[in-house]
């Protein structure tokens, strides 16, 4: 059954006396993207140089090309940092956080809402960290 919620699965879980019943039968249902795969789509899709981006995203070459080797695993920040970088969209932004293991931006949250709001209209990353300093906000780098 491939049209199962995150609530159903949830609720499927907390029933279920074995987890290996559970991981068998809902295999298929399971978010199994790299990071990095992802990364590397986005990146191919926007047409950018590793060194425009490195620039976009306020990091070094060196520390992008470890990332996209998978030698670095980037912070919540620095995923951000990329995401802002590769003008990502707001969906695949938080498909990044989420396939990282990362909270998702959260509109409820201060800090998150100022970021959301800075992808939703692809502000460049300087002026994001603007808007967080100027708002008492931990900058993201």
């Amino acid at each position: 059954m491939s049209d199962k919620t995150t609530s159903d699965l949830r609720q499927e879980l907390m029933e279920d006396n074995s987890i290996d019943t559970y991981l068998q039968g809902n295999a298929a249902l399971f978010i199994n993207q790299d990071v990095v795969v992802l990364l590397t789509e986005l990146y191919e899709q926007k047409h950018l140089t590793k060194a425009a981006l490195a620039r976009q995203a306020g990091m070094s070459e060196v520390y992008l090309h470890q990332v996209f080797a998978g030698r670095r695993n980037p912070s919540r920040d620095r995923l951000l940092c990329l995401c802002i970088g590769l003008e990502a969209t707001v969906e695949e932004t938080q498909q990044l956080l989420r396939q990282a293991g990362y909270a998702q931006l959260y509109p409820r949250v201060r800090r998150d809402a100022i970021i959301l709001h800075a992808i939703a209209h692809g502000i460049a990353l300087p002026l994001v960290n603007d808007k967080l300093y100027e708002e008492n906000e931990k900058t993201l780098f």
